[in-house]
């Protein structure tokens, strides 16, 4: 026969219980700032803004520091693309570039020349570590000098909670907001070689002569009902999945940034989840 809870047993219960819904909701706004319908997500942290005024649509946790994982490579793409750096160069691939991987995997040999350019691609693209961290690597002045930039980039678009210590984003010290990237992700859509790279299916490089076929991590760019106009996701033990995306939702540009997802699937199912929800109008002001 099941115990009865004593009256101070069930007021803890509940209290516990309406904690659990507070931490998997996000909060939502129409446009007129009135709170309309909740929308649950697996995200811990989880922004959506308008891309042109800024406006939020949708937040939880936005201004929670919190490692970024491989989200890190757009800020590397802008320091490389801000250099000036002739993307058609060969680098070669060099012990250096596997220092601190993790055990992380890799296609891409130690002795294999590949251009700036395609090392580029492969970082945005296919999220490849050792293509980012040869990037950085081969940056003047060297790794050091690399992560300064990335650190002063950061300081220019104002974003105060972040801090970088190297380019691929394994390092769970490389920390951000929401809030921030939203920021990160608004300057790198400027770029039209980010726009360009970080929304490729599949595409196909040569190191050192030899074809090398890599697809894009974010399986929505490939994906009828989305209109993608930049991607990056990320993972680490410490971050969790993470995504953010330009995209274009329910006749809006918007940006969303999905940071520590719970389950290897759930940062694309809170993606859906938000697509859905902008889409039968309980948001940007059409309904509540």
């Amino acid at each position: 026969m099941q115990r009865k809870l004593h009256p101070l047993e069930r007021i803890v219960a509940i209290c516990a219980l309406v904690l659990v819904l507070f931490v998997s909701v996000g909060f939502a706004r129409a446009g007129d700032g009135h709170q309309v319908r909740k929308i649950a997500l697996r995200s811990s942290s989880a922004l959506v803004q308008d891309a042109e005024t800024g406006e939020v649509v949708i937040g939880k946790n936005a201004d929670a520091v919190v490692p970024i994982a491989s989200i890190t490579k757009l800020m590397t793409a802008m320091v490389i693309l801000d250099s000036g750096l002739d993307l058609e160069e060969a680098v070669v691939l060099n012990r250096e570039d596997a220092v601190g991987m993790k055990g992380s995997r890799s296609r891409l040999r130690t002795g294999l020349s590949l251009t700036r350019g395609d090392l580029l691609l492969l970082a945005l693209m296919a999220s490849e570590n050792r293509a980012a961290a040869a990037l950085g690597r081969s940056y003047p002045g060297g790794l050091e000098a690399f992560v300064d930039a990335m650190n002063a980039k950061a300081a220019e678009l104002d974003m105060n909670d972040t801090r970088f210590v190297e380019p691929t984003g394994l390092s769970p010290a490389n920390v951000s907001t929401a809030s921030d990237l939203a920021r990160l992700v608004r300057a790198a859509h400027d770029y039209e070689l980010i726009r360009e790279y970080s929304t490729k299916g599949r595409a196909t490089v040569h190191a050192s002569g030899r074809p090398l076929r890599y697809g894009n991590t974010n399986n929505l760019v490939r994906s009828k009902y989305w209109d993608i106009d930049l991607s990056k996701t990320g993972y680490i033990s410490e971050a969790g999945r993470c995504l953010v995306m330009h995209v274009r939702l329910a006749q809006k540009d918007l940006i969303v940034v999905l940071l520590d997802s719970w389950g290897k699937y759930s940062r694309i199912g809170d993606a859906n989840r938000i697509r859905k929800w902008l889409e039968s109008g309980a948001a940007l002001g059409r309904s509540s």
